[in-house]
């Protein structure tokens, strides 16, 4: 991890915040807990004009749809940090290529495992913007995503749907379909992504004997990206990333979208199997 971060703990989370780059979390334990964010250092993407995106690791947040350029953005620049009540606003200034100022604020709102992670975009060019917010969270390997397909019933109609990319093999053992959820173990020998429309909101992630869940807003009135994405899961034998997605708008210049996800960290010796076993621990907290 970074050395110039900046911590924000509460006596039972900590979070790591970089200075140098961003915005980004490079840092996430619960009671002392080894770092659950995936460190990568040396993991990067070459952009069709030659320059290289590093990934860092953590938590980023990037702008979708996705763009070889607009969304690998370069982030290896310092930010802004203020200090405020029970958290931190992160802000880094508008990029070159996109316009756009990035803003993550993180706030730990009490004493308990619970943040508040709220992220903005706004456009500083002199035209309107089609995205949508995009927060994606890398964890370290070794451990089990849930998942959760559950949609209202809609009868003979359908009532949910499943997006997969080129990449995506479905007969990939460490894959196990439920019949409200999917199960990913996250040991992928190549890259698996799937995209849903999330309506309970929650994804989750086992690792280690800690069980992280982290909420965000759906609106089944509005459009996603992705056909109609508000969450998504991409893993490979580096890393696996829980995201979620706003509505895609048309942002206009000066205008701003916001973003809000709840991370909830839960003590689980065993790893959850299904939706179920996830929300009975959710409901346990409550």
């Amino acid at each position: 991890m970074q050395t110039d971060c900046i911590s924000l703990e509460n006596g039972t989370l900590r979070l790591e915040i970089a200075q140098s780059i961003g915005p980004r979390i490079l840092g996430l334990s619960l009671d002392g807990s080894p770092n659950l964010l995936a460190e990568l250092p040396d993991f990067t993407a070459l952009r069709p004009d030659g320059k290289i995106y590093n990934f860092h690791g953590g938590h980023r947040f990037w702008c979708s749809p996705e763009d070889a350029i607009l969304t690998y953005e370069l982030e290896d620049f310092p930010v802004e940090i203020v200090k405020e009540e029970n958290g931190l606003k992160v802000t880094k200034s508008p990029g070159i290529d996109s316009g756009m100022e990035k803003t993550i604020q993180v706030t730990l709102p009490d004493r308990t495992a619970t943040a508040i992670i709220t992220h903005q975009l706004k456009n500083c060019t002199d035209h309107p913007m089609h995205c949508a917010p995009w927060a994606i969270t890398q964890f370290r390997t070794g451990g089990a995503a849930i998942l959760p397909m559950m949609a209202p019933d809609a009868g003979f109609l359908p009532n949910c749907n499943l997006v997969l990319w080129s990449y995506t093999d479905m007969t990939d053992p460490n894959i196990h379909w439920g019949r409200n959820s999917i199960r990913l173990d996250a040991s992928m020998r190549t890259p698996f992504k799937v995209g849903f429309a999330n309506h309970v909101g929650w994804l989750a992630y086992w690792l280690e004997g800690v069980l992280f869940v982290k909420f965000a807003a759906y609106d089944s009135r509005v459009a996603y990206p992705d056909y109609g994405c508000s969450s998504e899961c991409y893993c490979n034998n580096r890393f696996i990333e829980l995201e979620t997605l706003g509505p895609l708008q048309e942002l206009l210049p000066g205008g701003r979208l916001e973003h809000v996800e709840t991370w909830h960290l839960f003590h689980a010796p065993v790893p959850p199997q299904n939706e179920a076993e996830v929300q009975c621990i959710l409901d346990q907290d409550v």
